[in-house]
């Protein structure tokens, strides 16, 4: 991988500096889905594949963008000062490396050369495993590394999700950032993200590994139902708080909720609410499943989180309740749902290991015969966060 990597640099860039290596993976969230941007937990893990970059400062004051991913785009160049960035149609995936740049301006940081990175990533993009997210922290890093800006990983992931938020015009919350910062091979993070506070969960899948399922239907956030999703969560608080002093649908327990739901007067936004408050609940719960080596309860919250994002919020679509549905009939799943925003993207499934082979044929049968294409399924390993390599 570096060594085609570094050729590959050459020959865009020319000879010059050795560049340095760096990797930021991409992440899976196994419980608490549209929860982050409500006050509620989440409980994702990084990835072991995810966004390699090569990177060396240039004397041409310029940003210079190359993706391995998006040769037909060729290089991108653009001039400096990084806080004059604007998002630009035309730049496509390099809005993101671009408005992570603009993010640490607008912190202060000054960005005093140009930069030539090359970006090659191995996760599906579209897929809700959080490739641009990853591309935002490996930026990140290389800024830190380049400069000698002293950032914290936990700041890291908040710079990405701002530039995210301001600069690409995405809502999200911190979740993919975070987990894709701050990720531990074998562990997943349990995150409150009222307040970042967080402690690193053992995945001890005995015996089992966890698969994704690839539905193959592109989707971007930016032009899906995703911030209407968040406006709509927002409208409930809003009107919640006439009656309960809250600051987040994640303060709520289920019987809290159900108590003064009926003061949320349009019934779709109640039961986004509802999702939201719920979810969080949840999660908790499986989470203290899975400290008691209870992975069947956890397997058949993962199952419940789905049928709600599917019934309350809405955000699942034929193709991932396909995926879902049909992985609950197999033998050796212990839980599956859709993970990331939805609208298309994946399903997580925790399969037993010598189920795992009949279950991508099976699932992957139904669905293709279903759908019409097929999807895609990958078994994957909890690996580390950003880092230089």
């Amino acid at each position: 991988m570096q060594t085609k990597m570094r050729e590959e640099f050459a020959k865009i860039f020319g000879e010059g500096r050795e560049p340095e290596f760096y990797f930021a993976p991409g992440r899976v969230n196994l419980i608490g889905e549209h929860t982050d941007y409500n006050g509620g937990h989440v409980f994702p893990c990084a990835l072991s594949i995810g966004t390699y970059a090569l990177a060396r400062k240039n004397d041409c004051g310029k940003m210079r963008f190359y993706s391995l991913n998006f040769t037909r785009f060729g290089m991108l160049a653009v001039e400096g000062p990084a806080q004059e960035f604007t998002n630009v149609l035309a730049d496509n995936w390099c809005n993101y490396p671009k408005g992570v740049m603009w993010a640490y301006t607008q912190k202060g940081y000054t960005i005093d050369s140009g930069l030539d990175i090359l970006y090659y990533g191995n996760i599906p993009n579209g897929s809700g495993l959080s490739s641009s997210a990853s591309i935002e922290v490996a930026t990140a890093v290389i800024l830190n590394d380049q400069f000698g800006f002293d950032v914290d990983m936990v700041e890291v992931s908040k710079i990405c999700q701002f530039s995210e938020n301001k600069f690409n015009g995405v809502n999200c919350g911190i979740m993919d950032q975070f987990a894709i910062a701050m990720g531990k091979a074998g562990h997943a993070i349990f995150l409150d993200t009222a307040d970042l506070s967080y402690t690193y969960a053992p995945l001890e899948l005995t015996g089992a590994k966890i698969v994704i399922a690839c539905s193959n239907k592109k989707r971007g956030l930016a032009d899906s139902k995703y911030n209407e999703r968040r406006s709509q969560c927002e409208t409930a608080l809003a009107q919640l708080q006439a009656v309960k002093p809250i600051n987040s649908l994640g303060e709520l327990t289920e019987e809290e909720f159900d108590a003064i739901a009926d003061t949320i007067t349009d019934p779709v936004n109640r039961k986004r609410a509802k999702h939201a408050v719920y979810e969080n609940q949840r999660t908790i719960r499986a989470v203290e499943a899975l400290k008691n080596n209870d992975i069947a309860l956890f397997g058949k919250l993962m199952n419940e989180s789905h049928v709600s994002l599917r019934d309350d919020y809405e955000v699942t679509g034929i193709e991932l309740d396909t995926l879902a549905e049909t992985a609950w009939k197999q033998p050796g799943v212990i839980g599956s749902r859709m993970t990331g925003a939805g609208f298309g993207g994946c399903t997580v499934s925790i399969v037993e290991d010598d189920k795992i082979d009949a279950f991508i044929e099976n699932v992957g049968n139904v669905y293709k015969d279903k759908i019409g294409y097929a999807a895609d399924f990958y078994v994957v390993t909890v690996g580390d966060g950003a880092h230089k390599m």
